[in-house]
């Protein structure tokens, strides 16, 4: 049985005063929130203690953006399993678009953090996703299946949520078509030794495309963007019909 999996990626905003009038605005919405459905939230590193203490004992999980493959080191910038688990994380974000186009994440250091995370029983949500140069040249496929085979050496899909986020489809507003995401997603699934490795959409996803996405038969999820920075959208993503 694959697990639905909502997950708001907050990448570098809010300030901890501002995640909390986020979740003061937000909680209340999941009251009717069917229990299958695991929601995760992705605050900036500094945000991630306080939303912690807010969120213990809620259904809410906690994700970070990042994890280093050390434990510990000269890492200027990095963060560790040890420090995410020792506040409560639960997931992590690895190998997002953003981290391979402006701060030179391949899919070997991508496979470092996948192990890294698991490791430590954090759950990794692998990224991958394909240009519009490389859709309009026909390589998406190709470039995927390679994505997956470097990316998933060594890693236990039995721990594992995979996004397929079409990169010209983020915070462009111009969403893939909910069919071509099902097929890639279909494409993702048959690469894979685990059928039941949950995976999610992500690309301008907002609270007036959600249910269609969530139609359709291979997403199992959802990775949002600006749509969960407010309380109302992502609360209307999170109750999709």
């Amino acid at each position: 049985m694959r697990k639905i999996v909502i997950a708001g990626n907050w990448k570098m905003y809010k300030t901890q005063t501002e995640s909390l009038e986020f979740l003061q605005g937000f909680m209340h919405s999941l009251e009717e929130t069917p229990d299958s459905r695991e929601i995760v939230l992705c605050p900036p590193f500094t945000d991630l203690g306080i939303i912690s203490k807010s969120l213990h004992g809620s259904r809410v999980q906690l994700g970070a953006q990042n994890v280093h493959w050390e434990d510990y080191g000269a890492y200027t910038g990095e963060i560790s399993g040890p420090m995410l688990t020792e506040i409560g994380v639960r997931y992590v974000i690895v190998g997002h678009s953003e981290r391979r186009q402006y701060f030179g994440e391949t899919d070997e250091t991508v496979n470092k953090r996948l192990k890294a995370a698991q490791s430590y029983h954090l759950t990794p949500i692998l990224c991958v996703g394909e240009s519009k140069q490389q859709r309009d040249t026909g390589e998406t496929e190709a470039l995927i299946v390679t994505q997956l085979k470097k990316g998933l050496i060594g890693v236990d899909q039995h721990n594992l949520i995979i996004a397929y986020e079409p990169i010209w489809a983020i915070g462009t507003g111009d969403t893939c078509e909910t069919k071509e995401a099902n097929r890639v997603i279909g494409l993702i699934r048959s690469q894979l030794t685990n059928p039941d490795v949950p995976i999610q959409y992500g690309g301008s996803v907002k609270p007036d495309n959600i249910d269609e996405i969530m139609a359709q038969p291979e997403i199992d999820g959802v990775l949002v963007g600006g749509a969960s920075l407010q309380p109302d959208s992502f609360a209307r993503i999170v109750n999709y019909q």
